[in-house]
């Protein structure tokens, strides 16, 4: 019923206070007059709809403006969030991802791309493990790395990962990477690492977040995996923006 709401009104055949509520002559007046208005110029319609269209967006962007301004100091500010890039950085990039999304892994050259061209760039990391067990698995060995001071080293081993990041698999990797196996296991099943999971879950449930990867840069949200230059184009607009 919205969705009809908004292309009446964008046809111009019912005002805002019709939405508070039609009685039955209002409604038989209103299909008689939207057929009458169809006959005399069908294109009406399909303008109607892109408006529709638009004026839906244009709901979406600004609740998503909300959520990000309300979601500040956890989006941008938590202090126990892995950064890459300048830690000072004028403009900040969150990026919620999982290590086993093809997506992800397909967009990693060109965000490392991004942080060697654009010096001011400062990007946050979220784990957001939603494609299973192993992903859980291998994010709980992420956070757990941190404590060692090897996050960003095991984050790029297991990108460029192109097998299931098994706890053998996984073993390999932290091993390469300098990480000392023994203590990441034990601090992989410590509850304040799938605290912060749960956390990181909670904060893309609030930004309406349905998959990854996901980035945040100013007050836009940027579902999916996008290239170097739109990447580029989107810092320089949120560098504009302050």
């Amino acid at each position: 019923m919205k969705r009809i709401l908004v292309v009446l009104m964008a046809l111009g055949l019912v005002g805002t206070a019709v939405a508070q509520g039609f009685t039955p002559e209002q409604r038989r007046e209103i299909v008689t007059i939207l057929r009458e208005a169809l006959v005399r110029d069908p294109t009406i319609l399909r303008d109607a709809m892109a408006a529709a269209d638009q004026a839906e967006q244009s709901e979406r962007a600004g609740a998503v403006r909300q959520a990000i301004a309300s979601q500040g100091e956890a989006l941008f500010r938590d202090p126990a969030d892995p950064v890459k890039g300048n830690p000072q950085g004028a403009v900040t990039i969150v990026e919620f991802f999982d290590v086993r999304c093809g997506y992800c892994k397909q967009m990693q050259p060109a965000m490392e791309q991004l942080l060697r061209r654009q010096r001011d760039v400062r990007l946050v990391l979220k784990d957001l493990p939603i494609l299973g067990p192993s992903s859980v698995l291998a994010s709980r060995a992420l956070i757990a790395a941190q404590r060692q001071g090897r996050y960003a080293e095991l984050h790029d081993a297991l990108m460029k990962l192109r097998e299931e990041p098994s706890e053998t698999v996984l073993r390999r990797e932290a091993e390469r990477a300098g990480l000392d196996w023994a203590r990441l296991r034990r601090d992989m099943d410590d509850a304040g690492i799938q605290a912060r999971l749960n956390g990181n879950i909670r904060l893309a449930q609030a930004l309406r977040i349905e998959g990854t990867p996901a980035l945040v840069i100013g007050e836009a949200l940027v579902p999916g995996a996008v290239d170097l230059a739109t990447l580029e184009r989107m810092v320089a607009e949120a560098r504009r923006g302050g």
